[in-house]
């Protein structure tokens, strides 16, 4: 058993809107047996997962645009950003959780779903862990117009793209969602595209 190199010594809520943001201040034993104390403010979304559908025969993906504020705020002039289907947990695992988001966004009812990875999207600042998938789509699939729920004021447009199209997209700047890069980068490492 590993000894317990951090002690929480307070944990303070700064805000409680959509996540939480905690200030929290711990207690650091480094392997030399030093420790330090320091103060970091960690905010909690909650976990999620992504999906990149893809289309082998056609040479295609699913991906979607809508807008994001906070890269608006950072300087992307329109704040829209073209993402692979994404969601939060809420109570769902997160299978059942993609398969509802693809539904919701982008109309397609999923058979089979591969998870490919989980990732802490930035450990320095958010407590989330992401749970990456990827699933084959046809035209069959399509049981619904997609585009998100109008409860969550969402507007989302769905993309059907040629691979090397969203792939080289990366590299000019059109696709700078960092999970979506990753699907994109295990589609053509692994092959399937």
């Amino acid at each position: 058993m590993m000894p317990d190199f951090v002690t929480i010594l307070s944990d303070k809520i700064l805000s409680d809107n959509w996540g939480k943001l905690h200030k929290i201040e711990y207690k650091h034993t480094l392997p030399n047996g030093q420790s330090y104390t320091d103060v970091r403010e960690a905010y909690d979304r909650g976990n999620g997962a992504v999906i990149l559908l893809y289309n082998i025969a056609k040479g295609t993906v699913i991906l979607t645009r809508q807008l994001r504020i906070p890269t608006y705020v950072n300087g992307n002039a329109t704040g829209m950003m073209i993402e692979a289907c994404a969601g939060m947990l809420d109570e769902n695992d997160p299978e059942e959780c993609i398969r509802r988001e693809t539904q919701e966004e982008t109309g397609y009812t999923l058979t089979d779903v591969k998870k490919v990875m989980e990732v802490y999207m930035s450990p320095g600042g958010v407590t989330e862990i992401l749970y990456f998938f990827i699933a084959a789509y046809s035209n069959a699939m399509k049981t619904g117009e997609g585009g998100g729920l109008e409860k969550e004021h969402e507007n989302i447009e769905v993309l059907e793209m040629p691979f090397n199209k969203a792939f080289n997209m990366i590299s000019t700047g059109e696709i700078k969602d960092a999970k979506t890069i990753m699907l994109l980068q295990h589609a053509r490492l692994e092959g399937i595209l």
